[in-house]
Parts: structure tokens; sequence; C-alpha cells
């Protein structure tokens, strides 16, 4: 009786656990605080991220008509909600020209749940490239 009982509250601490965000691909056990936004370091270019990457952009240009390319993800967080919602800074060709922008990716795993909250370009001045910043060389 008592192996069941410790069994059981082995399994609920690890639902807990695993409701709080655990990392998965994090070799040591990281607990997300409820609600709050975390870095993806160390998986933001994940199979994962890169597939919640793709789906905004594709989501996006059902929503919008646009036919926006996805090219790659910049920067991911995280936040552990009802599921998790990522907060993913985007690159995405525009026309031939790439262009940053910002999305929100609300994900339940375990209802087969994705749906895109936000998406739109973002203005800072930070995010932006030069054609050095992507590689290229100065004069082009």
């Amino acid at each position: 009786m008592k192996v069941n009982t410790y069994l059981s509250v082995a399994v609920v601490l690890l639902s807990v656990f695993c409701e709080l965000g655990v990392c998965r691909e994090d070799p040591f056990i990281r607990m997300n605080t409820p609600g709050g936004i975390h870095d993806c370091k160390g998986f933001q270019n994940s199979a994962e991220i890169l597939s919640i990457g793709q789906f905004a952009v594709q989501e996006h240009n059902k929503k919008e008509n646009t036919l926006l390319e996805f090219a790659r993800v910049v920067k991911a967080k995280e936040q552990v909600v009802a599921g998790k919602m990522y907060h993913l800074t985007l690159e995405a060709i525009d026309a031939g020209k790439k262009q940053i922008y910002e999305a929100k990716v609300w994900v339940k795993p375990w209802m087969n749940f994705k749906q895109l909250q936000e998406f739109k370009p973002t203005h800072d001045a930070s995010s932006s490239f030069t054609s050095t910043g992507l590689g290229g060389k100065r004069g082009n």
C-alpha cells in the first residue's frame, strides 16, 4: 500500500513539473514561473520552435492573404499559460526583402491545439538588420 502511495505522489509531482514548464531539452530540470516569460536559449533553433515559427507565418498568410516566406527564428521566448505562449521574433521574406516580425503562438500539445494570437512587423530599431549584419560586405 505504501509503495502505491509513493508512486502516486511521484506521478503527481512529475505532472506538476511538466505543467510548470520543465524544458525537455535542458539537461537540468528547470521550472518556469507560471505566467513568466523565459528565453528559449539552447533550443531556440529546435525543430519544435522552427515549426512554430513556420506555423505563425503560414497562419498570417492565410488570415491576411499575403505571401510571406519564413526565413528563420531570430529570438524565442516561452510563457507558461494553459499550455505555452511562444513569443517569437521572426525573419520572413516579403517580395524579396527580409523583414522582422513579432509573433505570439499559443500551444496546448495535449489537445493538438495551436493558434496564432498576434503577428506584426517590428518597429524596434534594435531588431533591424543592415547588409553587414546579414553577412554582406560593405559597399554592396
